[in-house]
């Protein structure tokens, strides 16, 4: 059984969260790297009061998308890798 991947950390504001995940790479040397990305979603109850999540966000959760984004960011920057793996 194969393991579930888990993120790398989470960023959350009201219901809007920014999830950062860690894509384990390699390089044509056999070296490890990591590739990050970031998702958002914002979560909802739906009309029977069991919870949801959708990539749609409401004009009131821009402003909160905008945070969890700037944390996420903030939070890659410090870990000090770009998109291809490299130190920044």
């Amino acid at each position: 059984m194969e393991e579930k991947q888990k993120p790398d950390n989470k960023f959350k504001a009201g219901a809007v969260t920014a999830t950062v995940w860690a894509n384990e790479m390699r390089d044509k040397q056999g070296k490890i790297f990591f590739v990050y990305s970031v998702a958002f979603e914002r979560s909802y109850k739906d009309r029977d009061g069991n919870w949801k999540s959708t990539n749609s966000l409401r004009l009131n959760d821009i402003p909160k998308l905008r945070l969890v984004a700037q944390e996420a960011y903030e939070y890659l920057v410090r870990k000090g890798s770009d998109d291809n793996g490299n130190n920044i």
